[in-house]
């Protein structure tokens, strides 16, 4: 909760230095008299169409970035899920050395792809070594029975699938032409206030700086929500959790160290 409450006065904080250098230039045309625009229903009617704009905007990225969440823990659930089958050879042939060194190269792709995540690895370096997991299978083959070797090949198949998704999300923008549309608004609306003849005046400055900054946290929030893996990019404040693949690498690392007890 903490957590999110500094990721939400970050977002806050990104948005004060715009709000408060809409309000001098504000401030600037109101004392050099060139406030030339009158009020007018119009521009309030834009005002409305531009917020429900951004809210369909945010309606859309919102939902990619709540499926967002799940695939950390989903990566997670299928590197357990291939540790575990690998688990199964160590109790029925008690082979260690084996078990612990295919528990190595699991926990060296989980570090590779949380490295990939901050963009420390390449992505197809990391596609690499989920491919290179057949091989590890093979050497597992004549200590099972095929079926638990068909079980691996299919969580291997949809950590593939998941590490493709990620990638997806980072590379693609969700409809830039209307995020585009709403950026331009905004600027010619905050624009058109800033020239707008309003009485009284110190009373407008209040409402300018209301509606500047409804309008620029908006677009803000849109853009952040849109890459939910931008843990590489300082601006990027709402990024779903990894939690789930630091409890993993733990629980792989766990078991590193008791096969080689």
């Amino acid at each position: 909760m903490k957590l999110k409450l500094n990721h939400s006065l970050s977002l806050v904080a990104a948005v004060v230095p715009f709000v408060a250098g809409i309000i001098g230039a504000k401030l600037i045309t109101h004392y050099l008299n060139i406030e030339f625009i009158p009020i007018n229903a119009i521009f309030s009617a834009l005002i409305g169409a531009n917020v429900f704009l951004m809210g369909f905007l945010i309606s859309g990225v919102l939902s990619d970035y709540k499926e967002s969440e799940k695939i950390p823990g989903e990566i997670a659930a299928s590197v357990l899920s291939i540790a575990d089958e690998i688990r199964y050879v160590e109790l029925k042939t008690d082979d260690r050395v084996l078990v612990n060194q295919r528990f190595i190269k699991i926990k060296e792709l989980m570090c590779g792809i949380r490295h990939w995540l901050y963009k420390n690895e390449k992505y197809d370096d990391i596609i690499a070594m989920i491919d290179a997991l057949s091989n590890e299978f093979i050497l597992l083959e004549k200590h099972t029975a095929p079926n638990y070797i068909a079980r691996l090949k299919q969580e291997q198949n949809q950590l593939r699938k998941l590490i493709i998704r990620v990638q997806t999300i980072r590379e693609t923008d969700f409809i830039f032409s209307g995020y585009f549309i709403a950026a331009t608004t905004t600027f010619f609306l905050i624009l058109g206030m800033i020239f707008m003849k309003m009485d009284p005046f110190y009373e407008s400055l209040f409402f300018v700086a209301l509606t500047s900054y409804l309008m620029i946290y908006l677009l803000k929030l849109i853009r952040d929500l849109d890459n939910p893996f931008g843990y590489y990019e300082n601006s990027s404040l709402e990024d779903v959790s990894l939690h789930p693949l630091d409890m993993a690498i733990e629980k792989i690392s766990a078991s590193i160290i008791r096969t080689t007890s």
